[in-house]
């Protein structure tokens, strides 16, 4: 019950100091392997290229997990999510030259 309670203190808190509620877990991220910023200074070609290491990377964790090799877990979460990151970046530049055009 008290850890509840924390919870919906501390999503109060975050309410009134941004201006907007919060959903789901409170989670404090350490940092990520690549960073937003750095992505949208890519260009499409860059990030193409990222976006088949990253999928590399992730049939071969996949792999290392499937026969019991995989040591660091959570590798395999942060380069599903810098493929989505990729992916973000990707659609919003042709987006953005869709609506140039």
């Amino acid at each position: 019950m008290r850890s509840t309670l924390l919870y919906a203190e501390l999503r109060t808190k975050l309410h009134q100091n941004h201006g907007s509620p919060t959903w789901g877990p409170l989670v404090m991220l350490k940092g990520s392997d690549m960073i937003a910023k750095e992505l949208h200074d890519k260009t499409p070609d860059q990030l193409r290229d990222e976006l088949v290491n990253l999928k590399k990377e992730a049939f071969n964790l996949r792999f290392q997990q499937a026969t019991g090799q995989l040591e660091n877990a959570s590798r395999l979460r942060s380069v599903k999510r810098d493929v989505a990151r990729v992916k973000t970046v990707l659609n919003m530049k042709a987006a953005a030259a869709a609506t140039d055009a």
